[in-house]
């Protein structure tokens, strides 16, 4: 195997050291070769000039450290913690990966494993939630993103590694676990018994909104992502002969496979660019274009992101907001814009190296910037008043009729929506649902308007 693999798009972290292991569901890179690698792996195998004063001080330090550290260390281990470093000190999504960790890496990708449902970072110390996966143990259990896993049963984590806190999240399946959880808010430790599972991660679902609406929603790009979008929207337009509108829900996402995101936009538009991608080398510099289909039928869009939307997702996001194709709502993407590169070594390990960075189709890196929503809406809950009607003119006693008003006239009853059909505590959710009505009421009063003014008839 060449020692380049595809590029693809990782998850955002909270530190440096927030590794996707097993019961992760963060995107990993796939594992599989892309053409012109043979050159990269040329060139990287190239020697190249070693600073030798540096190299000397390096060996000192190792000799200093095997002879006079307070434990005995193995010189395997100890060069592998220099890797870990020379790596880590890169930028936070170049890393290390030991067998464990690349056999992990492979099973995400393929978006089934086994444990909780949860992905991770670490923060301060603490192992911080990113999100509760949908539809996992974690997700049911009420979990939310912010949460500080602070113990796992009756274990304190403060300080502990972060793949060692993912080692104790695991087990066999059936079996239960006690975590333990900080949350803004609440004063005490609540405390979440959760059951194993074998984690098989849908990353698209939709459901109607109301009639005419339809919801989206991707949780992370894996590699199948792509066909389970045309899938969906299949199925919806079959819902919803007449669709007016549909919200694709990127918030929280942590982003995933390059070759997903793009098949993802592939769906929505039908010509120009997608993305790109610049680096040191030439086969770190690709482009993606769409096809001339257009599945989604043009239908009226309204993509929903956050800050916890990233890499993969600002893809998507920028993509379509860079084509005109949809209307960005919510608040400002993570903005991670870089893309990491899997390089296999020997014994079943890896290293995971940032390659290059990508850019809209109109040349926007998202690196550290993110994506600008084009309504900032913040997240909040939907609360509805109760009480009397508010008063209006036909209550009043004596009122004028107005010429519509008569009797051989029946009017049709206005559509109503009912708590049921939305979402009423997704305050994002209902501005988006409330903006395609109105989009679609705009449209429906074009389309209404005489396309020529009618010649002036004169009566004598």
């Amino acid at each position: 195997m060449n020692r380049f693999t595809r590029p693809t798009f990782s998850m955002s972290h909270i530190a440096r050291r927030a590794l996707a292991m097993s019961l992760l569901a963060i995107s990993m890179p796939l594992l599989a070769q892309s053409p012109d690698h043979g050159q990269a792996q040329r060139q990287a195998r190239e020697p190249l000039p070693l600073p030798m004063e540096e190299v000397r001080i390096f060996t000192e330090a190792l000799d200093n450290i095997r002879n006079a550290y307070v434990q005995p260390i193995d010189d395997k281990t100890l060069l592998e913690y220099a890797i870990k470093g020379m790596l880590a000190g890169l930028d936070p999504h170049s890393a290390y990966l030991n067998s464990q960790d690349y056999d992990s890496l492979q099973e995400t990708t393929q978006g089934e494993f086994g444990g909780l449902g949860i992905e991770v970072g670490e923060q301060d110390g603490f192992i911080k939630v990113i999100t509760p996966i949908d539809g996992t143990p974690a997700d049911r259990a009420g979990i939310l993103p912010g949460d500080l896993i602070i113990e796992i049963d009756g274990q304190l984590l403060r300080e502990l590694p972060i793949n060692e806190a993912v080692e104790l999240m695991r087990g066999e399946i059936g079996t239960s676990i006690v975590i333990g959880i900080l949350r803004e808010g609440e004063p005490e430790t609540l405390k979440f018994t959760l059951v194993r599972e074998a984690i098989e991660v849908a990353s698209v679902r939709q459901r109607a909104l109301e009639q005419g609406y339809a919801y989206l929603r991707i949780s992370q790009f894996k590699v199948n992502t792509g066909e389970e979008v045309l899938e969906a929207l299949t199925d919806i337009k079959a819902e919803h002969p007449e669709l007016k509108g549909l919200v694709l829900d990127l918030r929280n996402n942590p982003g995933g496979i390059l070759q997903a995101s793009v098949d993802v936009v592939d769906a929505f538009i039908s010509e120009g660019k997608i993305v790109y991608t610049q680096g040191r080398h030439n086969q770190a510099e690709l482009e993606y274009y769409a096809h001339e289909d257009d599945p989604s039928e043009g239908v009226p869009m309204v993509v929903l992101i956050n800050s916890g939307s990233a890499s993969a997702a600002e893809i998507v996001a920028g993509a379509l907001q860079d084509h005109g194709r949809a209307v960005i709502m919510g608040t400002r993407s993570f903005g991670k814009g870089s893309v990491q590169t899997v390089m296999p070594l020997a014994n079943d390990r890896a290293i995971k190296l940032t390659t290059s960075l990508y850019y809209t189709p109109d040349g926007r890196s998202i690196q550290a910037q993110g994506i600008n929503p084009d309504i900032v809406i913040e997240e909040g809950l939907v609360t509805r008043t109760t009480g009397r009607a508010g008063i209006t003119e036909e209550n009043l006693g004596g009122h004028l009729r107005n010429g519509n008003d008569l009797d051989d006239v029946v009017r049709e009853p206005r559509p109503t929506v009912t708590a049921e059909q939305v979402v009423v505590t997704d305050y994002q959710l209902q501005e988006a649902l409330t903006l395609l009505r109105g989009l679609n009421i705009l449209e429906s009063a074009r389309g209404r308007r005489p396309a020529t003014r009618l010649t002036e008839t004169r009566i004598p």
